[in-house]
């Protein structure tokens, strides 16, 4: 069987309890489309720059937020993790183009990352294999009855989406795709 000829898998948040949605918007990108290749890591000959997100609409009782990008579609047997953003103050309610990726100077103070699957502390752009199917980029805003996750950058972003499990209120999602 060749890459293209996988079944699709489930959407990450199909399996997960379900909790309220609020919104969630990018500059970048509307829900559904392809990502621009500013987006996609620079293994692809992208420009890695993590994209313009913006929420609204969570719960009150939100003490922090979690920002996650993760490909259902890799061919891991287990997705890739593409993005992890720990411990975001409840009041920030958007994050600018680029923050997350680079020199990251401007990430909201004392929030901070878990390694993606690239294996890097920051965002980590698409990059499915050549040839393969359009893959789902899931990004999730993810308010949390927490101020702190309680974990570290030294765990994996499997702990991080565990531990959300039993602290988010609500979850922002926007999917894009990419293939090349």
């Amino acid at each position: 069987m060749s890459l293209l000829d996988r079944g699709t898998p489930p959407d990450p948040f199909d399996v997960l309890p379900v909790v309220p949605s609020f919104t969630l918007t990018s500059d970048d990108f509307a829900d559904g489309d392809a990502l621009t290749k500013e987006l996609v890591h620079t293994t692809a000959g992208g420009g890695n720059a993590s994209p313009h997100l913006r929420w609204a609409g969570f719960p009150e009782q939100t003490q922090s937020f979690v920002v996650t990008c993760f490909d259902p579609d890799a061919p891991t047997g287990s997705g890739f993790w593409h993005w992890s953003l720990v411990d975001i103050p409840a009041t920030v309610t958007e994050l600018p183009h680029g923050v997350a990726s680079g020199d990251l100077s401007g990430l909201p103070a004392g929030s901070f990352h878990v390694r993606n699957d690239y294996g890097t502390a920051e965002y980590g752009g698409a990059a499915p294999p050549p040839g393969d199917r359009p893959h789902r980029y899931v990004f999730a805003v993810h308010a949390v009855d927490v101020s702190s996750l309680g974990v570290d950058s030294s765990v994996s972003p499997a702990v991080v989406g565990f531990n959300l499990v039993f602290h988010t209120l609500a979850r922002g999602v926007l999917r894009a795709t990419y293939q090349r």
